[in-house]
């Protein structure tokens, strides 16, 4: 069972799957509604995701022809993304609360990427924020 919320605590979902892969998208869309150089998603069956807090909350946004991005109306948070008649919903990873491990994972639309990020690049990883001082 999957678990996932928005930064305030109103909206909440539930799965009753597992994550079989995660792509980290790069266009250009996923890099502007989410402020980042990428969405990292998961596709889920559709009947096995609910809504468990929170419903009334959520607004969303068509950022293309069929594609619904719903997000907490309060914090902002992007929880999850749907096209018209599609058996799956796309959850984005940075919402969940239950940790994942997917050993499938890919970068997609890199032909769309920001130019300022280079996944191919290793930078310096600090286990917090910068160093005081």
């Amino acid at each position: 069972m999957l678990v996932g919320s928005c930064l305030c605590g109103r909206v909440a979902y539930e799965v009753a799957a597992e994550v079989e892969g995660v792509a980290h998208c790069h266009c250009e869309t996923c890099r502007k509604a989410h402020g980042a150089a990428f969405a990292s998603i998961a596709s889920v069956p559709r009947d096995r995701f609910r809504w468990t807090r929170g419903e009334e909350a959520l607004s969303a946004f068509e950022s293309s022809p069929g594609k619904i991005r719903r997000f907490c109306s309060t914090c902002g948070s992007q929880l999850v993304a749907e096209r018209t008649g599609q058996p799956t919903v796309m959850l984005r990873m940075g919402g969940l609360d239950t940790p994942v491990t997917a050993e499938r994972q890919w970068h997609i639309w890199r032909s769309d990427g920001a130019s300022w990020y280079d996944p191919d690049k290793v930078w310096p990883q600090l286990p917090e924020g910068f160093p005081r001082g």
